[in-house]
């Protein structure tokens, strides 16, 4: 279920409009209605309302800016219905996390996204290798694999392209995040190595995947210098014991890389592509991609005209522009003005979980950060984690109702 909410798919036997993350926001309302009438009252926390308030004005700019232009391209200005999607399949997610396990912690919530991710990149290897795996996956999931096969890229079952490279960018975090400060799981040596082992094959297979999901690598790695306690001048036994269980799983997972490199012709080609830029860097002097001199030399396209850079065209639709470059597509299609608020609704997500949640305030401050790089290369946004939190964040301080049991949740 975790897996169908942070990579939806549609499947071939279900009409193509329907995916997933649709299903399961059906649960989460079905779910949230029912406790709200045993409750017999409404309540949502005031973060929630916030961000509410920002989703509804941010689609009524969109709104405007096609009315003003006369347009019919209404590609955020149902935002404030993906926005409350994304928050109900969440619901759904947390509940079923706490009938599973009696409870919902950032821990276990964690836990599930790094086992997704690392499934999702076994999944790809399998789908690369295996043919006749790949013909099951794709006769029963529909998730546009024809273009994937045509310009040749790995995928799993819903993860694919950028979006799964900012999945994993956003995982990758959130896995030395919890190392880092999760007393429980610096005291078992096994929870260690199997979230490393997860960071590790994420980092390198879903680069193949994505090559967004070295964001998540350099901040994840950057992190983890900060505040792992292994850069101190007092180190504790247990910063110690992460240190050398991380340089093992360094070298293992560098060791067989560098074996399957040289020894498989398709990881070899995949590792290529994945990591190009460092490759060009020691075989040429310079770092540079395909991808990023077109973003570069192609991409950059800006508004003509005052009016569209305040309130934009209207068109977004259709790769209209030409460009894949969030900022672009956002201030072409809704200006400074929608952009803005954009900006500022998640600079509000992330502040307010800081404020939450101060052990992992830096988190929330290097997602605020990500959120504006990832916007460089493609126009999309991360509130999937966003909506997470704040369902999490009403069970952990008991502003929602119990959840479903598991007698109630079979009748």
């Amino acid at each position: 279920m975790v897996s169908f909410y942070l990579f939806p798919v549609g499947f071939t036997f279900l009409p193509s409009s329907i995916n997933t993350k649709m299903l399961l926001a059906l649960l989460g309302g079905a779910i949230f209605g029912y406790n709200t009438i045993q409750r017999r009252n409404f309540s949502v926390s005031r973060g929630i309302l916030g961000a509410i308030g920002f989703a509804v004005f941010f689609s009524l700019i969109c709104f405007v800016a096609t009315d003003i232009n006369h347009t019919s391209d209404y590609a955020y200005v149902g935002y404030v219905g993906s926005f409350f999607t994304w928050l109900a399949s969440a619901y759904a997610i947390c509940v079923l996390i706490k009938v599973m396990h009696g409870e919902t912690s950032f821990r276990l919530l964690v836990l599930y996204l790094a086992g997704v991710c690392f499934t999702q990149c076994v999944l790809a290897l399998l789908i690369d290798n295996i043919e006749s795996f790949k013909i099951l996956v794709d006769s029963y999931v529909n998730q546009g694999q024809e273009f994937y096969n045509e310009v040749d890229r790995l995928y799993g079952i819903g993860a694919a392209l950028d979006s799964a490279g900012i999945r994993f960018a956003v995982v990758l975090l959130l896995i030395v995040a919890l190392i880092c400060h999760e007393q429980s799981v610096r005291k078992s040596t096994g929870s260690i190595v199997l979230l490393l082992l997860a960071f590790f094959t994420i980092a390198i297979v879903g680069n193949a995947i994505s090559r967004t999901t070295i964001i998540g690598v350099v901040s994840a790695m950057l992190y983890f210098i900060f505040f792992s306690g292994l850069f101190r001048l007092n180190i504790r036994f247990s910063a110690l014991r992460l240190g050398i269980w991380f340089g093992i799983t360094l070298f293992v997972a560098v060791g067989l890389s560098t074996f399957l490199y040289y020894t498989n012709d398709e990881f070899h080609n995949h590792m290529r592509f994945a990591f190009e830029g460092f490759f060009n860097l020691v075989e040429k002097g310079e770092w540079s991609t395909g991808s990023t001199d077109k973003l570069n030399r192609e991409m950059w396209i800006w508004p003509q005209d005052t009016k569209t850079w305040i309130i934009g065209s209207g068109l977004f639709d259709s790769f209209i522009y030409g460009t894949d470059i969030g900022y672009c597509r956002f201030i072409l299609y809704c200006g400074l003005i929608g952009f803005s608020v954009f900006a500022a609704f998640f600079v509000y997500n992330g502040l307010f979980f800081m404020h939450r949640w101060p052990k992992y305030a830096m988190v929330f401050l290097v997602f605020i950060v990500m959120t504006f790089v990832f916007w460089i290369k493609v126009a999309t946004d991360i509130f999937f984690i966003y909506a997470l939190f704040y369902c999490l964040d009403e069970f952990i301080n008991e502003k929602a109702p119990e959840p479903l049991t598991y007698k109630t949740f079979a009748a």
